[in-house]
């Protein structure tokens, strides 16, 4: 069984912030722990726009806190999240987040990162194998 709190993971290699300071993500579950998914906390800054691509990862998303609107950019179609807003990039879909107020979630990425991977200048996370 593995308890972790928020609290005893910032500050540490776990909490992630992106280099513009954007958005900061807690990685509560990573590939390491073995359980086949990582499990994290993202606030994203209000008022920022924030482009992302999971070529290589499935992500699921819920929404905490917050208001903003999403973007497909494979098809321009856009969406209005709020709390109990939930979307799956289930095809990879390139996609925009533009909060309006400070917005929190929670999201599942499958195959599970690492916790060392960066987005790249697409938005990619690169695939990083967990080390057996």
């Amino acid at each position: 069984m593995i308890v972790r709190t928020t609290a005893e993971i910032t500050g540490t290699d776990r909490d992630v912030a992106s280099e513009d300071g954007n958005w900061t993500s807690k990685r509560i579950v990573l590939g390491g722990d073995g359980v086949g998914f990582s499990f994290h906390e993202t606030t994203i800054k209000a008022g920022s726009v924030n482009n992302f691509h999971y070529a290589n990862h499935i992500e699921a998303v819920w929404v905490v806190e917050g208001e903003g609107t999403l973007t497909d950019l494979t098809n321009n179609e856009t969406y209005e999240l709020g709390p109990g807003s939930m979307y799956l990039l289930n095809g990879h879909e390139r996609h925009r987040v533009e909060p309006r107020t400070q917005m929190r979630m929670f999201c599942v990425f499958n195959p599970p990162v690492t916790g060392r991977e960066v987005h790249d200048e697409n938005g990619v996370y690169p695939l990083v194998e967990v080390p057996a």
